[in-house]
């Protein structure tokens, strides 16, 4: 038994669905599920009545919930006391558009967090890692920018991107078919045109030049309306909901995977912000990165560790 599978069962407990609690955790719902097994069998009791459609709490289960928070906030009380934060400066993070949902409660036994107002974007918050603004962020990077700002990288997220398409085919479509949509802003857009000119170099993937941010947003959907090809989506957008006119269709030959680094300065003195990264990357599920046909940049930083 592993305190990451206690937070794993409260977390499951919470959403009563194993899908939004996989998401939440960022990590794969097989994953997930078999975590969930493995606690039970460790506990020699079942903790969820599940079938296809509900989740529901045994018996069992909702007794020793309150048991298993406790457990968990005197595990974060020991590693802050352990740590020493009641003296500690808090550690700065920033990020782009996506951050874990559950980041306070990781950070909770090992930092005092305080997150960056500014959402900014990948290559401009690995900078202010950099030059000492932040201490932390997560954004998407190449190792020629870690080489370049002297930082190191971890994996905490994935995201598998899809094509959208005017109609309601759901089919799979192969990227030779795709249009990917660059845009004339590299201050804003320079990482994700960087990864959308190396997709549909090595992918045969059409790219079309935009000046009206329309990588995203209503805009965005304007241009596929317009287009009447499917169109590579981006991963600001990756939550974004699909008009009804429209449908997400998966992408093959290749799958881009866009991938969320956690950055920091390479020579870090600060045992806190290593605790930090230690905390918020433990666990992440990798597993997609090799699944056969997937794509990653060849710079990915990622690339090594998933092959």
């Amino acid at each position: 038994m592993e305190l990451r599978q206690l937070r794993y069962f409260v977390t499951v407990a919470e959403e009563l669905n194993f899908g939004r609690a996989a998401e939440r955790l960022r990590i794969a719902g097989p994953s997930l599920s078999q975590q969930i097994k493995a606690l039970e069998r460790d506990l020699k009791v079942q903790l969820f009545d599940r079938d296809r459609r509900s989740v529901a709490l045994t018996a069992a289960g909702s007794a020793l919930l309150p048991r298993v928070r406790a457990l968990i906030d005197q595990a974060v009380e020991l590693r802050r006391q352990a740590l020493g934060l009641s003296s500690s400066e808090p550690v700065r993070i920033g990020y782009v558009q996506w951050c874990p949902t559950d980041w306070a409660e990781r950070a909770a036994g090992v930092a005092q967090l305080r997150v960056d107002t500014w959402v900014m974007p990948s290559h401009t918050q690995a900078a202010r890692v950099a030059d000492g603004s932040l201490d932390l962020a997560i954004c998407w990077v190449e190792q020629a920018d870690l080489e370049a700002m002297s930082l190191q990288a971890r994996l905490v997220g994935a995201d598998r991107l899809y094509a959208l398409s005017v109609g309601q085919d759901p089919s799979p479509v192969d990227a030779r078919d795709l249009t990917v949509l660059l845009d004339s802003d590299e201050a804003s857009w320079s990482s994700w045109n960087r990864f959308a000119a190396q997709f549909a170099a090595e992918s045969g993937a059409q790219t079309l030049r935009v000046e009206d941010g329309g990588v995203t947003g209503s805009t965005f959907f304007d241009h596929i309306r317009r287009l009447r090809r499917p169109v590579l989506n981006n991963p600001k957008g990756q939550n974004d909901v699909t008009p009804p006119d429209m449908t997400r269709r998966p992408v093959q030959r290749p799958s881009p995977m866009w991938t969320w680094s956690l950055v920091w300065r390479r020579e870090e003195p600060n045992p806190l912000i290593h605790a930090v990264v230690d905390a918020f990357t433990a666990g992440v599920d990798r597993s997609g990165l090799t699944e056969p046909g997937v794509w990653l940049p060849a710079d990915d930083p990622h690339r090594a560790q998933a092959g």
